[in-house]
């Protein structure tokens, strides 16, 4: 009897094929967040969800960030222990939120001026809304605001009240510098 030649209990198991280059680029990225981090002021690494061993080598990279070789391979041992961390992708965001912000604290204030300009344009009925939106804006303190403002802008010369309605819809936003 003769044996058929076929593939025996097949086995169907994903083998994943790492490229080099693909290893490469995944260090070279580890090795630019690493950088970024030791880059950071201290009281901005401090709000970094980094373990004891990245705190310690961020020590050890302020202390010899003068001397480039000695920093250059200090780097190196950064971006080897970020690839050991669990949650990067949550440092990563935070990162970004951190470089960000001067863009969305920018875009913040563009819309408060705007809200401020369609609050003295159109009044009680934009007030009202905006009491909605914002709760802990007073009914009271905004429509004298807006009516000292409202003043200014038609004597042409925005002042105090206007400024003073900028701040409080600021504070509103939780906005701080």
């Amino acid at each position: 009897m003769a044996k058929k030649k076929g593939k025996p209990a097949e086995i169907e198991e994903e083998i994943i094929y790492v490229s080099k280059s693909e290893l490469k680029r995944d260090a070279q990225e580890f090795h630019q967040l690493g950088s970024e981090i030791a880059k950071m002021g201290k009281k901005q690494r401090e709000r970094l969800p980094l373990n004891d061993d990245l705190k310690e080598a961020m020590v050890v990279a302020d202390k010899i960030s003068n001397k480039s070789d000695a920093y250059r391979r200090h780097l190196n041992y950064i971006a080897k222990t970020l690839r050991t961390v669990e949650n990067v992708e949550e440092i990563k965001a935070i990162i970004d939120v951190m470089l960000n912000k001067n863009n969305q604290a920018e875009v913040l204030i563009k819309k408060i001026e705007q809200l401020r300009s369609d609050l003295i344009e159109q009044g009680d009925d934009l007030i009202n809304e905006t009491i909605e939106q914002y709760p802990t804006l007073e009914r009271q303190k905004m429509r004298q605001l807006v009516r000292n403002a409202a003043k200014e802008v038609k004597a042409e010369k925005p002042g105090k009240g206007y400024k003073e309605l900028f701040q409080y819809l600021k504070d509103a936003h939780n906005i701080t510098y």
